[in-house]
C-alpha cells in the first residue's frame, strides 16, 4: 500500500503527522452521543423490547447470553430506541475501552440502558468509519488515560466525545470502510478457524477433568448414589462432604479502597494476589502480584501454600466462583477483597484434587446459579461453605488423580498456548492495519 503524497503536523503529539487535506476532529464534532435510560431492573420482563445493557456490549458484537426485556415503549423512552449503524460503547468494567460494537438491522428493535453510550453520526460521516476509528488502538490508549477507579474502571460520555477522529473525505471514508471490511474479514476467518480449534481442545480438557473428578481412574469401580441430585453416582469408597466440614473460608483485604492499590514505593507495601491472577490461572502465578499498603497494626489474613481462592464477585458468570490453588510458599502476601481464601483442616483432603473438582463444569454451574446482583454478580460465603464435594478416602488416590490430570492438561495447555500465539499475531496485525489506515499512515484507494 502507498502513503499519501503530503502530510502535515496534526498538532497532537501522540498522533503525529496526518494527510495534508485531513482535519482533526473530535467524536462530538461528527456524532451525537447519549447514554441510556436508568431502568428499574425489578420491572424487567420475559418479552418485549430487548434492553442493551453493559453486559451485552462485547468486543465488536452484541452478546445475548444474558438478555432482559422491557414490556413496552412509552413516549419518554423513544429517544433511547436504537437504529441500525449506531455505535455502542460500554462505560464500565475491566474491559472498558475494548467493549464496543455497531448495531445491525437484524438486532433491532433495541433500547439503550444506562452506562452504555450510543453514538449516531451526522449525515456526512460513515458510521462504520467512526466504528473503525474506535476499534483502533488509539481509542483504548485514550480511555486508559481517562478512565477512573482502578477497581471498577468507568468512563463518561465526555471522555468518549473528546476522542480524536480524523476527518477524511466522504469518498475516502467509504473506500477505507470497504477496504477494512474485506481485509479484517479475511483475518477474522483465520482467527475463527483457530478459535474453533481452541474451543475443541478446551472442551476436551473440561471433559477430561469432569470425568476424572467424578469417577476416578478406575472405570470398573463400583458406584453408589451420592444422595445429591446434581452429582448422581460416585465411586462407592468416596465420601460426600460439605466444604465447611473439611476447612474454612477467610477474607481478603478488608477496608481497602482503590487508592490503596498500586501504591508508589512505601515501606509498608506488601504483595497481594489480584483477582485477575485467580481468574486467569488454575494455579496462582507467583510472578503476577499487586502492591498494597498494610500497616503493622492491621489484622489482615496472609495466604499460605495449598490455600484455595475463590472469586466471590465478578462482572459475569465466567468468573464467578472461579477457583485457583496456591502451590508455592509466598512471603507475606495478602488476598484481594473481591476474593475468599479456603484453607483445608483435614489431612485426608488433598487441596490440588479439590481444586480440580471445583473447576469441573458440574461444580462451576452450581456456583454460577448462586450468583446474585445487577451491575456485579456476587457469591455469598455460606453458599460456598455449604457446597458439597466428594472425595476419595485415601490421599494416594487423590494424588494419583492429580498427577494424571496434571500430565494430560499440561499437554493440552501447551497446544492451546501455541494456537493462542497464532491468534495474538493475527489480532495484532488486524489492530495495526486498522490503526494505520484510519490515521492516514497508509493510503486506501477506491
Amino acid at each position: 500500500m502507498k502513503r499519501y503524497q503530503t502530510y502535515k503536523p496534526s498538532g497532537i503529539e501522540w498522533l503525529g503527522k496526518i494527510p495534508e487535506h485531513w482535519e482533526v476532529k473530535r467524536v462530538k464534532d461528527i456524532a451525537v452521543g447519549i447514554t441510556g435510560f436508568a431502568f428499574n431492573s425489578s420491572k424487567y420482563s420475559d418479552s418485549g423490547i430487548k434492553l442493551v445493557r453493559g453486559i451485552n456490549v462485547k468486543e465488536s458484537v452484541l452478546n445475548w447470553n444474558d438478555t432482559s426485556y422491557w414490556p413496552s415503549i412509552s413516549p419518554d423512552l423513544k429517544r433511547f430506541l436504537l437504529k441500525s449503524n449506531d455505535v455502542l460503547i460500554q462505560m464500565d468494567g475491566s474491559k472498558v475501552g475494548k467493549n464496543f460494537c455497531i448495531v445491525k438491522n437484524e438486532d433491532l428493535p433495541l433500547i439503550l440502558v444506562q452506562r452504555v453510550t450510543r453514538l449516531r453520526t451526522i449525515r456526512t460521516v460513515n458510521s462504520k468509519y467512526l466504528f473503525y476509528s474506535i476499534v483502533s488502538s488509539r481509542f483504548y490508549d485514550w480511555i486508559s488515560i481517562r478512565k477512573t477507579d482502578p477497581m471498577v474502571p468507568h468512563i463518561t460520555l465526555k471522555d468518549i466525545e473528546e476522542f480524536v477522529v480524523l476527518g477524511a473525505t466522504p469518498s475516502e471514508q467509504t473506500a477505507i470502510v470497504n477496504y477494512l471490511d474485506n481485509k479484517t474479514a479475511a483475518i477474522d476467518l483465520k482467527i475463527e478457524l483457530l478459535t474453533a480449534k481452541v474451543n475443541k481442545y478446551k472442551a476436551l480438557r473440561r471433559s477430561l477433568i469432569n470425568e476424572t473428578v467424578c469417577r476416578g481412574l478406575n472405570p470398573d469401580a463400583t458406584l453408589k448414589d451420592s444422595g445429591i441430585e446434581w452429582i448422581g453416582k460416585i465411586p462407592e469408597h468416596w465420601d460426600v462432604k460439605r466444604m465447611k466440614d473439611i476447612g474454612f473460608l477467610f477474607s481478603g483485604l478488608s477496608g481497602k479502597s482503590g487508592d490503596d492499590f498500586n501504591q508508589d514505593e512505601n515501606e509498608n507495601n506488601r504483595d497481594f494476589i489480584p483477582f485477575t491472577n485467580i481468574f486467569n490461572n488454575d494455579t496462582i502465578n507467583p510472578n503476577v502480584m499487586g502492591k498494597v499498603v498494610v500497616f503493622e497494626n492491621e489484622k489482615q489474613n496472609k495466604v499460605k501454600k495449598d490455600d484455595l481462592f475463590f472469586l466471590m464477585s465478578s462482572e459475569d458468570y465466567d468468573g464467578l466462583g472461579k477457583s485457583s490453588l496456591l502451590t508455592v510458599d509466598l512471603k507475606e502476601t495478602y488476598l484481594n477483597s473481591f476474593c475468599k481464601g479456603f484453607r483445608t483442616t483435614k489431612k485426608q483432603v488433598f487441596p490440588a484434587f479439590l481444586n480440580y473438582q471445583l473447576q469441573s463444569d458440574t461444580f462451576r454451574k452450581v456456583m454460577q446459579i448462586e450468583g446474585k446482583g445487577f451491575t456485579r454478580l456476587n457469591l455469598k460465603s455460606e453458599k460456598v461453605t455449604d457446597f458439597n464435594v466428594f472425595i476419595p478416602n485415601t490421599i494416594d488416590e487423590q494424588q494419583n488423580i492429580v498427577d494424571y490430570l496434571d500430565e494430560k492438561t499440561t499437554q493440552i495447555d501447551t497446544i492451546l498456548i501455541n494456537i493462542g500465539e497464532q491468534i495474538n499475531k493475527l489480532t495484532q496485525l488486524r489492530k495495526t492495519l486498522i490503526n494505520d489506515v484510519v490515521t492516514g499512515q497508509l493510503k486506501v484507494t477506491e
